[in-house]
Order: structure tokens, then sequence, then C-alpha cells
């Protein structure tokens, strides 16, 4: 239960001229309609803003919505965002049309937390009894057919203390977000103030923002803006920091406000998905095999026109026309726009699989009827083979508890900081292997299969015939890659990997290694020429495996060759240059080694490598103390 001061967004409902207007002013002392053309018309278009202090103390922001159905646009906007509603129904008309738009708008975006307010009672001599009595019918079956009702006049002031006390008990019974969860404010407007710049302002639904807070601007403009906040305001107050749900006014740098509109949101970086597709399921309205395949969707103060296609009558997978940072239970609304019809519907994936093969449409249908609210972390898994646990908790799914503190669904393994799922890393492994056994087969002399050939080979799709294999995900780590090949049973190396047991020689070429080293045993560092070593059948892949199995070492020839000794060779060098008076010159090694030019200076190198020897100036050279 949330503290009895912490701050509430209450949102208006209810049709057109029943005095959601007037209510809200005679509350709060404010005046809710903000254009002319409202004042004008004597009626509201747009959304309008408000707060006052309930009798505890706790500040409460209303936002006004219109009721007209030409703007019901703008009513989900407003409502979009709210987690309470005063659901308003004039004494004097009863229950309208635009009554049953509005209900059906908190149907879909599942309010459940408010009040129904029957107001205008001063026009009427039942106090609003007849009214109450049709809209209890009304609401029936919906989220607040339970709520409390009061009847209210905002011209007596009939009813207004009394609807302010049980808005203080409705909101001691709402619970807050964690003030520590990602950010995201839904902006409702943007403008510019002389002498301070861009200020947006919003219902902040999630998290904790704070002045010089970086934040992404996530807009119709595609790629999110990185924004600064200078300051921040509630309720016309300025504060350092300010937690949802919460009405707030943002001053940024870093964008103009030419550059946001209604539906873009502040989030913080890098912490929400930007989705441009979603698995939803129906939770009220028409059945989705009943709405066009165009539809606008609502979600926060956004409204974005979409492509439908429906999987079944409770499911559908929803194409946006721009990205939007939504993640799994997220509530939208899907609004025929040729008609009053809409729909609520919950995301049940933020990120769904393409659909490519045939039938697949009928196999998603079964596997979204079976998928919980909230997503479920073994089946995320399964689909994807592997996948970051940041990146799941990134989309709105959280790993379950289990009593004995093991975060993991049966058939999930965790490694370093990845899910992977067991059919997955029990096939990748089998691919794997495969595809190293044939490189062999084909190619004994191979260095081994490189890690950007394993990717290849596993990131393919799986045959049709065979059990279908997810493709490994391209940012898998390079860790757990190795990871795998060791379970797989092969060793690793270099970035390669190899069957254990392969890495012998062919007999041919064992044999002239075997002539080399014999010659190398006793002149040391006469390291064969080009033509020796193709006279012994060596040439650079032989040499490359031999040097691999540590039978040979092999230097770079300053003519674009290779000087090839053996292993022991450098150590013998040292024994021979300690000998010389410090420092040396090349001239003088090559004369104690007994050798050329040609392999002298490659050696030097590579001692000066090691850290054996260091250059004293371009000519000379010193052996380090050991």
């Amino acid at each position: 239960m949330t503290g009895p001061l912490t701050p509430a967004v209450v949102a208006t409902a209810g049709h057109v001229d029943h005095g959601k207007s007037s209510l809200v002013r005679a509350l709060t002392g404010i005046e809710p309609d903000r254009l002319a053309e409202e004042h004008r018309r004597g009626l509201t278009i747009d959304l309008g803003f408000a707060w006052t202090a309930l009798p505890s103390g706790r500040s409460v922001a209303f936002v006004d919505v219109p009721g007209h159905q030409r703007f019901i646009g703008n009513m989900l906007a407003g409502l979009g965002p709210a987690p309470v509603v005063l659901f308003v129904v004039a004494a004097d008309e009863g229950w309208q049309a635009q009554s049953t738009d509005h209900l059906d708008a908190v149907r879909a975006l599942g309010i459940a937390d408010g009040l129904l307010v029957i107001s205008k009672v001063d026009r009427v001599d039942d106090g609003g009894a007849a009214a109450l009595a049709q809209a209890r019918g009304e609401l029936a079956g919906s989220p607040l057919a339970d709520v409390e009702a009061v009847a209210v006049s905002a011209v007596t002031g009939a009813g207004l203390d009394e609807l302010l006390r049980e808005l203080d008990t409705v909101l001691a019974g709402t619970k807050a977000p964690p003030p520590d969860a990602r950010v995201r404010l839904w902006v409702d407007r943007a403008f510019s103030l002389r002498g301070t710049g861009t200020v947006v302002t919003g219902t902040l639904t999630d998290g904790t923002v704070r002045t010089d807070d970086q934040l992404w601007l996530s807009g119709a403009g595609g790629r999110p803006q990185r924004v600064t906040v200078r300051s921040l305001q509630s309720g016309q107050q300025r504060f350092a920091e300010l937690t949802g749900v919460r009405r707030a006014a943002v001053n940024l740098r870093g964008t103009s406000a030419d550059h946001v509109t209604r539906g873009d949101a502040l989030v913080t970086p890098g912490a929400w998905p930007s989705t441009g597709q979603l698995d939803v399921r129906r939770s009220s309205g028409p059945q989705l095999t009943d709405l066009p395949e165009q539809l606008v969707v609502h979600v926060g103060t956004a409204a974005v026109p979409a492509r439908m296609r429906p999987f079944d009558d409770q499911h559908a997978r929803v194409r946006l026309d721009r990205s939007l940072p939504l993640v799994v239970s997220d509530r939208v609304v899907l609004r025929d726009p040729g008609t009053r019809r809409i729909a609520g519907a919950v995301v049940l994936d933020a990120d769904p699989p393409a659909l490519h093969r045939r039938g697949a449409g009928q196999r998603r249908s079964i596997a979204l009827s079976g998928m919980p609210i909230g997503g479920d972390v073994g089946t995320e898994v399964a689909r994807r083979g592997a996948v970051p646990v940041a990146a799941l908790r990134r989309l709105g799914i959280h790993l379950p508890q289990r009593p004995d503190g093991v975060p993991l669904p049966d058939g999930v393994l965790q490694r370093n900081g990845w899910l992977l799922h067991v059919d997955a890393h029990a096939g990748w492994q089998r691919r794997l292997r495969t595809a190293v056994t044939g490189l062999i087969e084909r190619d004994p002399l191979s260095p081994g299969l490189s890690r950007a050939a394993a990717r290849r080979v596993l990131a393919e799709p799986s045959a049709p015939s065979g059990p279908p294999i997810a493709a490994l995900p391209a940012d898998f780590p390079d860790v757990l890659l190795d990871q795998l090949a060791t379970d797989a049973g092969l060793s690793s190396s270099d970035g390669r990997f190899r069957l254990p047991g392969t890495d012998a020689l062919p007999p041919e070429v064992d044999a002239a290694v075997a002539v080399l080293r014999q010659r190398l045993s006793t002149t040391p560092f006469a390291a064969p020429d080009a033509d020796e070593l193709a006279g012994l059948g060596l040439g650079s892949r032989e040499l490359a495996v031999a040097e691999r199995l540590g039978r040979v070492l092999r230097l770079p020839d300053p003519s674009g060759g290779v000087v090839v000794l053996l292993p022991t060779a450098p150590a013998l060098a040292m024994r021979e240059l300690a000998g010389l008076p410090q420092p040396f010159t090349a001239a003088q090694a090559r004369t104690a080694l007994h050798t050329s030019r040609r392999v002298t200076i490659p050696l030097l190198e590579h001692l000066d490598q090691r850290g054996w020897t260091r250059r004293v100036t371009d000519n000379l050279r010193e052996v380090r103390a050991r």
C-alpha cells in the first residue's frame, strides 16, 4: 500500500457536457480548458490539467479529457497513462453514447481504480439516484463495477468534500511503481519558454527522474535523441527529483520543442526495447477477427497507425508504423478509425519471431494461446536458443525465483549472464562437432574451424526434415562459444576448434619434419632455405601444423619467406650471446651463431620480443639480466 503522501494522477472520463471540466475546476480552483477555442465553444477539445491537495495532504493531479466522439484520440491520450479515473455521469442526462465509449476505453486500458461521480445533482429532484442506478447497471462486469459512488454539484459544492475524502481512500489503496524502476514518461505537450528552453509535460508512469539525468527522447523521428534534464516541476513547484506516478514538466537540454510531439516518451537510455511489432492478446471489446486490418494503436499518449494480422479471435500480430518503447504486459488500445469500436489488448511478446514458413501463423496462435501474461522464461529461451538475461528484463520478462533460490526454469542453463536452452545447446554441439569432423576429414592439415566459420554454421536454419534448432544469436559471446566447443568434446586454441587426437601429422609430413629436426639438432642455426623446404615437401601449411604441435619454430624472413628452427633455438642462442662482450652487434651475433644474416636478424628480433635481449642503439643489443 502506498504511503499517505504519495502523489497521484487521476483522469476524468464521461460523456460530453456531463460536467467533467466543471468538476475539476470546482475541486482545484484551476481552469482546465486551456484553449481559446474551448472557451468560445464551451467544449473541451484537448487535455486539461489541474492539481490540488487532498484532506490527507496527498498531492493529486487531474487530467481532464474531452467527451465528444470527435476527440476520442485526445481522450485516450489522457486516460492512457493514468492509473485512476473519475467516471462522470450527469444526473439530468444519465448514461449516454460517449459514456459507453469511455467505459470501453477504461476496460481496454485495464483501469480498475477510481470513483463513479454523479454530477449536476442540483438539476434533479432525486439526488441523482436514477442516474446512479442506471450507471451501476452499465458498469456491471467492468473493472469499475464495484467502485464507490459520490453525488456532487459543481454549482452548489454539494458532495465535493465527500468526493475528495473518497478519492483519498482510493489512492491510499493503489500501488505505486518502484522508484528505482526504469523511467518512462509519455509526453502530452511540448513548448518553448523564453529563458528556459524546451519543456515537455506528461505523466511519469515509471521510475524516478532527477535534475541532470541523461535520458532518451523516443519519438516519431526514429532514432532516440539524448537529452539532459535541466529542471523539474510538478504542480508549478520545482523539484530536484520526481517519482511516478506523477505529472511532470521537464525542462530539457538537447532538443527543441519543434522536434517533440505528443506520443513521444522520455525513457532511461538503453533500458527499453524500441519495438515496431507486437504479439497481443485481446482483453476487451470485439474479437480481433472482427476488426479491420488497418488500425490505430493507442498506448500512453501515443496514437500510431498499424496493421493487424489476427492469428485467431484472441491473438494477433500488430505492426506499428513507428517503434514505441513497449514491453510485455503493457496494455494497448486497438481502435477502428472508421467506427467507434475499440478493443483492448495486452502485449504478450514485444520481440516476436518472424513468420516465414507455411503454417507459421497457426503455430504462433497455439504458442500464444498457452503463453501467460508477463511472458514465460522457458518459452522465450527455447525460441531463441540463447538470450542475455538483461535482454529478457528489457522486454519486461523477469526470472522466477524458486524456493531453493535457483531462478531457472526446467530446460534452461545460465552461463555468463546468458540463458541457454538445453535442446539448442545440445543441437549446437552436434552441429559444431559435425562441422569440425568434416573439415578435418577433408583437410587433415587444417588448423581447425575458426570462430567465424563456427558462427556461420550455427547461424544456419535447421533442416526442414530435422528437429528445429534455433540459430545461434549474432551477439553470442566468444567465451560461451569456446565453452560450447568444450562441451562438444572439441579442443580450442587461438580461436579455432579441432577434434582431440587429430593433431598428429600425416605420415609423410611427419617423416619430413623428422629429417628437418635431425639436421637442425646438429647445426641449430642453419635454417633451410625455401628450396630445401620444398625438397622435403614442407610448405606453409605443413609447417604451420608442425609449429602448432611444437615440432618447429617459424620466424619471418625479411625477404618475405620463413626461417625454420627448432623450438629450442632461442635458448641455445642466448647461451652464445651471453658470452659476447656487451653490448654486441648483429654481425657479432651472426659470427657467434655460425649462421647467416637471414637467420640472425629474425632471431634477434624474436629474442627482443621475448624480453631476453634489448636494443641499446640501432646497431647494438645486450642480453638482459634474468
